[in-house]
């Protein structure tokens, strides 16, 4: 009948389309799959499956203070406790991060130590003779160890984290909204260093 055949024709178009439809979700599907690993929303670890935990011991502060003034030595600055905020950074990283867990160092695979040897903050811009740009440089020795077989993994030395920030001060034309105290960019400057210590230890050694 003509109205029957014109009916199985329209089935047939709707079946192609929803057949290119189906094609088209797997492909993206299949696309998605390979792309997703690189785009930056987590650190996939690449160590060895054998580590699971690790203990991230206090970092002591190294900075030596007593040193004669220089050019250089000026723009170092202390901050109290400032090795405590690291450690705790470094910890709350890890737990976010959820490739190494946390635990006490008697049960631990790994064991991270570190020490703060340099707390700088530099100007990178002045105008009239105030300073109207900054960046905070936060310096560690770290070094990694197998806990169970009590063998150095590796060791970097003026290992860094930083932050560039227009102070409250500064009178740059639209940069309002970036302005920030000295404790924040330094808060920011310990949350980038945490970030590069805990990348450092998952990736491929």
């Amino acid at each position: 009948m003509p109205g029957e055949a014109a009916d199985n024709g329209k089935n047939g178009e709707e079946e192609k389309m929803i057949y290119r439809r189906l094609i088209f979700a797997l492909v993206q599907v299949f696309f998605l799959s390979f792309a997703l690993p690189g785009c930056g929303y987590t650190t996939r670890s690449m160590i060895s499956s054998k580590y699971k935990t690790i203990h991230i011991k206090q970092f002591l502060n190294k900075i030596d203070l007593t040193g004669e003034g220089d050019a250089y030595n000026k723009y170092r600055i202390y901050k109290p406790t400032l090795e405590t905020d690291i450690t705790k950074s470094v910890i709350d990283r890890y737990l976010f991060d959820g490739n190494l867990k946390p635990v006490k160092e008697e049960s631990a695979d790994l064991v991270l130590k570190g020490e703060l040897v340099e707390f700088r903050r530099d100007s990178l811009r002045t105008e009239n003779d105030e300073v109207q740009e900054y960046r905070v440089n936060i310096i560690v020795n770290i070094a990694l160890w197998d806990k169970k077989e009590n063998k150095l993994v590796w060791q970097e030395n003026s290992f860094t984290g930083d932050y560039t920030y227009y102070p409250y001060s500064s009178t740059l034309p639209g940069i309002a909204s970036y302005k920030k105290s000295d404790d924040q960019a330094v808060n920011e400057a310990v949350t980038d260093l945490s970030r590069r210590i805990v990348e450092r230890t998952v990736e491929q050694w």
